[in-house]
């Protein structure tokens, strides 16, 4: 199972966090035991220098730190989103149409549906293959059966006609809009 990314995220944050928070509370001790004292003195500083593994481990180290942060960068900045598809028009040089269009005529659409509260769409995959995600928050007097049925038959089958994209994997996720209840008087 793949994580998300915003998952990845918190959780290296959190580990982050709490490296930090250990090394702050041991130097905060070292220092509340001998507050005139430097922490590393000059012999401590020197002890290590003369080890033949000492050099290589620290930048070995440091190398690994740089190439996790780089990695960790590029993920972020990366967007699976897809920008384009390649549509086969007929006439052997095909059309591009834009992601974020079709994305935004499928939760339009899907917003009209009965039961349906909000949708939010997000197409992935490679331009002639791609797939889409649906993010669907039902209102409390919403059918999912029927409403799956009516996603499937009229948005989803609309989209693939219209797109000529026949095999349009889409997974759906249903939740349910929270709501006040009703007083009774």
């Amino acid at each position: 199972m793949r994580m998300r990314r915003t998952t990845v995220n918190r959780l290296l944050l959190g580990l982050i966090g709490l490296v930090l928070l250990a090394v702050g509370l041991a130097v905060l001790a070292r220092g509340l035991e001998a507050p005139h004292h430097v922490l590393l003195t000059a012999g401590t500083r020197r002890r290590y220098r003369s080890e033949d593994w000492w050099w290589p481990t620290v930048i070995g180290a440091l190398g690994v730190l740089v190439v996790g942060a780089l990695w960790w960068l590029l993920a972020q900045l990366r967007d699976r989103r897809l920008r384009q598809i390649h549509i086969d028009s007929g006439d052997g040089r095909g059309a591009v149409l834009r992601g974020r269009a079709l994305e935004e005529i499928i939760a339009a659409e899907a917003e009209r549906l009965p039961g349906v509260a909000r949708a939010h769409t997000a197409l992935s995959g490679r331009r002639g293959t791609p797939a889409a995600s649906l993010l669907l928050a039902l209102a409390p007097h919403a059918n999912p059966g029927a409403l799956l049925t009516d996603l499937d038959t009229a948005v989803l089958a609309r989209a693939r006609t219209t797109a000529a994209l026949d095999p349009l994997p889409v997974e759906a996720r249903l939740r349910a809009v929270s709501h006040r209840a009703a007083r009774v008087s």
